[in-house]
């Protein structure tokens, strides 16, 4: 078993996932988790934006998906967002998203990283994409993994 899939129990992947939906629950904005062991010999940035690619992120409606992508043998991840969430949320927003991570993920409490994360994203998601009654879930919840 990888280290990527050893990262969370199955009880702690359920909580993400329930945060996944209670933040996208406001939204018409899609947040997904990816975990594997490395991001190798490549960029973590360039990383994330094939994962974010492969996962069709970039194919929701509002360009509003939300990647956090985590090298888990790196000890390294990154908020990626796609072109229209990034054009609207303050110039602080994901380094302030990415600070309510890593303070948890310096304790070891890597699942509340990842839940505050979700639900901050999931904050500026609603406020510049709320939920409307033609909202479809356009992306799966799951937490992926390679």
């Amino acid at each position: 078993m990888s280290k990527a899939e050893k990262f969370l129990n199955k009880k702690e992947e359920e909580e993400i996932v329930a945060a996944i939906r209670e933040a996208e629950s406001n939204t018409s904005g899609e947040i997904r988790v990816h975990l594997e062991n490395s991001h190798g010999e490549k960029d973590i940035f360039e990383r994330a934006r094939e994962v974010f690619h492969h996962l069709k992120m970039d194919n929701t409606k509002e360009e509003n998906g939300v990647l956090i992508y985590v090298a888990v043998e790196d000890h390294e991840f990154v908020i990626y967002g796609d072109r229209g969430i990034n054009d609207v949320v303050p110039d602080d927003f994901w380094e302030s998203t990415k600070d309510a991570i890593v303070t948890q993920f310096k304790q070891k409490k890597f699942k509340q990283g990842l839940v505050n994360g979700i639900l901050k994203a999931g904050e500026q998601l609603k406020k510049h994409f709320p939920w409307s009654s033609d909202t479809e879930n356009e992306l799966p919840n799951t937490i992926s993994k390679k």
